[in-house]
């Protein structure tokens, strides 16, 4: 099924990458719910809304799409939601704002089965793809470096160096030259192993704590919250939430695909086209924002900390199939994910290793060529500065085709290209981001 020959792969590498997968992106798990919970959604419904979107995204992307890349509620979107869109002085419940979000999943569905999505990849120019790429790494090295607070808030220059004398940063420091040093004499699952050196050092450091009972069940206080299109629909217009269908669609759709082409690189799996494979992976998404908007969390996307396992070696859907399996577990031990999530010291040295790697690509970006360089420097340095990969990929989709026209080059940009560089436009200026 996984076709593990062809990928040159294993079941062991997958399986460890797998692992790695999860364990850099198991924060979500316990992240999202805190967030949504400001909303008023309750704390355990949105928990387990968190994992059956996973497990819907995750498995659609690994037994259809058989791409190492794992679906979750997108750290971001879930603010929005719950600091925008929920608003108690308009008459916005968190139960209308999911109506938005069901609405946003079932466009998201059409448009991926128009291969709309697929059709875009292939428009976006190459130079663009490669800066997604090195953007997302830098975010994702940044958020490592910040987590473990190895940098901090400056209020001279926004960020600085944390204290290096803290048990926190100096685990860090510890995690990160194991991570290293596995790295670089060619251990496979490097990553992984580096982990759980890691854990078991802050364990004797005294940082990782088991907090009771490391067994819960999964329960929907709420039960489905939004399954009818009809009467979600009618919530969208009766409440004018246009604005907030239009926020979420474009932004999970660019986060996604940026999100997969940058992953889908890394692991070399962009080199020989398969659009039916392609649109597969794509429709994973959108399907996890539609469910997981039935059960109360918000929309979904392809997560950037696939890198890890793709690190690790994941070359397939067997990859993100363990993710899966790995979150259906971790419903039923919450405290103890939780106590591994919160040690952010455990994960932060692969993603800052991994953002290493992925700066690999920042060598096929035409660096003398102003109209494809800038456009590509405004990508990457946007995207860890503003927190946010949506926002760099505006900033390409918007000044690329600019610099094209002005140097009478216009015929070489699809149609595509100018019609999101417009949206992306409007969406900057007008709705919130």
């Amino acid at each position: 099924m996984f076709k593990l020959n062809e990928a040159n792969t294993s079941v062991k590498t997958e399986v460890v990458a797998g692992f790695t997968t999860f364990l850099t992106m198991a924060y979500i798990i316990i992240v999202n719910p805190i967030i949504l919970s400001d909303a008023g959604v309750p704390f355990q419904q949105a928990f387990t809304a968190t994992i059956i979107a996973t497990l819907v995204g995750t498995l659609f992307m690994a037994l259809f799409g058989n791409y190492p890349i794992a679906i979750a509620p997108g750290m971001g979107m879930n603010a929005y939601f719950a600091y925008s869109v929920v608003s108690k002085a308009h008459g916005i419940s968190y139960q209308l704002a999911f109506s938005a979000v069901f609405i946003t999943g079932l466009l998201f569905v059409i448009l991926s089965l128009t291969k709309f999505r697929t059709h875009l990849i292939d428009a976006i120019p190459n130079t663009l793809k490669h800066a997604i790429s090195v953007g997302i790494g830098l975010f994702i090295a940044f958020i490592g470096l910040r987590l473990s607070h190895i940098i901090v808030a400056n209020p001279s220059n926004l960020v600085g160096l944390g204290d290096l004398h803290s048990q926190e940063v100096v685990l860090t420091l510890i995690g990160l030259a194991i991570t290293v040093i596995l790295f670089a004499l060619n251990v496979n699952g490097a990553l992984f192993f580096g982990m759980v050196s890691t854990a078991i050092v802050a364990a004797f450091m005294g940082q990782l704590h088991l907090k009771g009972s490391i067994f819960s069940l999964p329960k929907l206080p709420d039960g489905i919250i939004i399954a009818n299109p009809i009467t979600a629909a009618s919530d969208v217009v009766q409440y004018g939430l246009y604005s907030v269908v239009f926020s979420f669609l474009l932004v999970t759709i660019f986060d996604t695909t940026g999100t997969f082409l940058g992953v889908a690189s890394q692991a070399g799996l962009l080199k020989n086209k398969d659009e039916k494979r392609t649109g597969r992976a794509m429709l994973s998404d959108s399907f996890g924002t539609t469910i997981g908007a039935m059960f109360g969390t918000s929309p979904t996307t392809a997560y950037i900390e696939s890198t890890a396992g793709v690190a690790a070696g994941g070359r397939t859907g067997l990859t993100a199939l363990v993710v899966a399996i790995l979150f259906v577990f971790a419903a039923f031990f919450s405290p103890l994910v939780n106590s591994i999530s919160e040690v952010a010291a455990i994960t932060s040295p692969s993603l800052i290793v991994v953002g290493c790697l992925m700066m690999g690509n920042v060598r096929h970006i035409e660096w003398d060529n102003f109209e494809e360089a800038f456009p590509a420097f405004l990508v990457v340095i946007t995207m860890p500065l503003t927190s946010s990969i949506a926002t760099g990929i505006a900033l390409g989709f918007i000044t690329y085709p600019l610099l094209k026209v002005v140097k009478g080059k216009a015929k070489e940009i699809k149609p595509v290209i100018y019609l999101f560089a417009v949206l992306f436009l409007i969406q900057l200026i007008f709705f919130p981001h």
